[in-house]
This record gives C-alpha cells, structure tokens and sequence, in this order.
C-alpha cells in the first residue's frame, strides 16, 4: 500500500477485513471519545465501533452534550453509567443487582488516555451526575504498550470491552476481541517499521 488505510490508518498491511464484527452481542455500549483520539492510529476504541453493531462513537465536548447521546442517557427505558474507576464507583455486579429487569444497561466507555479521561470527567458535570461503575482488571497486565507513561494496571479502550463483554455473558466475543487486539499490536509495530508482519 502505497498510502495508509483510511480507516485502520497502517501503511503496509490493511486490517480492516479482520476485525471481529459479531451481530449477536446485545450490549449498548457508548464511546465519549476526547478528540484527540480520532486523530490517533494508536487507537483501540474504533475497532469496537467497527465489530460491535450496537456501539456509538461521540466526540466530548467541554461546553455541550451530543443531542443524541443525551437522548439515550434521558431514555427511560435504560440505566446509563460509566466504566470509570473512581472512589465512589460500585461494582459491576452491584449495579446489576440493583437495575430494575425493565431496564436496558447502557454502558458509557471514555476514550482517551488516562490524564484526558479525568480531565473529562472533571469538566463534564452531566457525566458526574451518571453512576461510575468499576470492573474486576486487579492483577490483569494490558498487552498494550503504545503510549508513554502508562500505569500498571491501566487497560485500553478494547480490553476494557473485552472484560465488560465477559462479565456480561459474552466470552466468545470478548476473546476475538482480545485476539484482534494481539494482531493489531504485531502488526502496528511491523507498519511503523515499514513492512507488513509475515504470514
């Protein structure tokens, strides 16, 4: 390839064609990507866009709200929260004991990296206002080591999908999302050595 892939962003070796698209998965899954994150080819959070029918990308904002994106958190008809570590954060398993079986879990994944991310939430006061919920990743080691400075225990956007999909009930398709992310990373790192990872 003489120019980088439009979507995928690799030069050498286009990936699109594996991405593990899945229809089956029930999970309302919402990305508040800071905008940075568009212009990234480091990023992970577009490939769940990309396998998961049911998951929406938005940009944040610091002054407004995407309409759309207020009117699922407003819909009735779903509890919406954010996957986000913080003090007052409850489980998982907590949230699901305490949602009403009317209700439709609507799960908010902030995109970004990790300074962004409390930069968002500290300027954001409707997302303050939604529950935060944290997953069980103690002891886990992220496979992802494309930015700087990154924490032990910090986890990118698809792997924190990855553990979301499996406490929800679906470890097939967290696992092809797991395995993607394997080959992604193999393949990044050939890309940016200027040749496509041999088969």
């Amino acid at each position: 390839m003489s120019t980088p892939c439009p979507k995928c962003q690799l030069r050498h070796q286009c990936l699109c064609s594996r991405v593990p698209y899945s229809d089956e998965s029930p999970l309302r899954l919402t990305l508040l990507m800071h905008e940075n994150e568009r212009h990234r080819a480091t990023n992970t959070g577009r490939w769940l866009v990309e396998a998961l029918p049911r998951c929406d990308a938005y940009t944040w904002h610091r002054k407004s709200v995407d309409p759309q994106l207020l009117q699922h958190i407003r819909d009735p008809s779903t509890r919406s929260v954010v996957v986000y570590p913080t003090p007052d954060s409850m489980a998982l398993s907590e949230l699901i004991h305490t949602t009403g079986q009317a209700q439709a879990l609507h799960f908010i994944i902030i995109d970004a990296t990790w300074q962004e991310a409390q930069k968002m939430i500290r300027k954001s006061p409707w997302l303050r206002e939604l529950p935060f919920i944290t997953l069980p990743t103690q002891g886990m080691r992220s496979q992802y080591q494309l930015r700087r400075n990154q924490q032990a225990g910090h986890l990118c956007t698809l792997e924190v999908a990855s553990v979301l999909l499996t406490e929800m009930g679906e470890p097939a398709i967290a696992g092809q999302l797991t395995d993607f992310l394997t080959e992604f990373m193999a393949v990044y790192h050939a890309d940016k050595s200027g040749h496509a990872l041999p088969r």
